[in-house]
């Protein structure tokens, strides 16, 4: 079965990583389906039975988005809150629905890898910061298959040439595009 890729960038069009993954992710259409929140839902207003229907219609999940204040969007905050209800991610009376499936996250960190550590600037891991959504899944049964990051968007003033700024981004934006689709292809 194919993949649903669940993407929640505010500014998709702006977008350096997530919108470079998305256009090689449609690449695929046989292998994955990339769901643009931002573009189906303008008005936050979610349609959360077509959206449990379009999850139960795919094999693998994963929820793309920019690490948007140490968290995600407050949009895939909102989907999360709708689509995983009672009673059909968890509970009594049918909530199996992600039970096993295998879900993971595809995230862009602006913030340098080596801020996020103990010994960083932020003190805490990217993985400490997704603990709530390994635990959402874990809750639901799902089988959670990690993360997988890009980090590093924003650069100190001076670390890159004038007229550069972009190419060591850019050089590192084309690996991690290979990377991400073999990371979703061997969930």
């Amino acid at each position: 079965m194919k993949t649903l890729v669940i993407v929640t960038h505010p500014s998709l069009e702006t977008s350096v990583i997530n919108k470079r993954w998305v256009e090689e992710l449609k690449q695929y259409p046989e292998k994955y389906t990339v769901h643009e929140l931002h573009q189906v839902y303008p008005d936050g207003n979610m349609d959360a039975e077509k959206e449990q229907q379009l999850i139960e219609a795919h094999g693998n999940l994963v929820l793309q988005f920019p690490i948007y204040w140490f968290n995600c969007p407050p949009l895939l905050k909102k989907w999360l809150d709708d689509v995983f209800a009672y009673g059909w991610a968890y509970g009594s009376n049918g909530g199996n629905k992600l039970k096993n499936r295998k879900v993971a996250l595809a995230v862009s960190a602006g913030i340098r890898k080596e801020d996020y550590s103990e010994e960083g600037r932020y003190r805490y891991t990217l993985e400490h910061l997704l603990t709530p959504f390994e635990t959402t899944f874990l809750y639901c049964n799902a089988n959670y298959r990690s993360y997988f990051a890009f980090y590093g968007t924003e650069k100190k003033p001076g670390e890159n040439e004038p007229g550069k700024e972009n190419e060591p981004i850019a050089n590192e934006l084309e690996k991690s595009v290979q990377d991400y689709l073999r990371f979703v292809d061997n969930l």
